[in-house]
């Protein structure tokens, strides 16, 4: 599964991929990428990730990136209180559930 988060410069999001890249690891999910970019990558990323996830900072944009997306993976604002307590399992299930959901 590719997970690539987007927020706006990449920066503030980079703590919580860690901490998923830490859950996905005790879980023996070692085949996960999970990344941060800038909300401006968005585009230049399509095709490289199966689930993107907004950090809540920028979730005014939700609209216009799912356009850009168009239905070839699932996106979402990522749980404000999840970030905020920077829960990389909790993040990491949203991303999981937003997948299985598309299927």
């Amino acid at each position: 599964m590719r997970i690539m988060l987007a927020c706006c410069l990449g920066m503030s999001t980079s703590m919580l991929v860690s901490k998923m890249e830490e859950v996905a690891k005790q879980q023996g999910k070692t085949d996960y990428k999970i990344w941060a970019a800038d909300q401006t990558q968005i585009e230049a990323e399509l095709g490289n990730f199966d689930v993107l996830l907004l950090g809540p900072q920028v979730r005014h944009i939700l609209k216009k990136v799912s356009k850009i997306v168009d239905g070839k993976a699932p996106v979402d604002v990522i749980n404000p209180v999840a970030y905020g307590r920077c829960d990389g399992a909790a993040v990491l299930k949203q991303a999981e559930e937003l997948l299985k959901n598309k299927k």
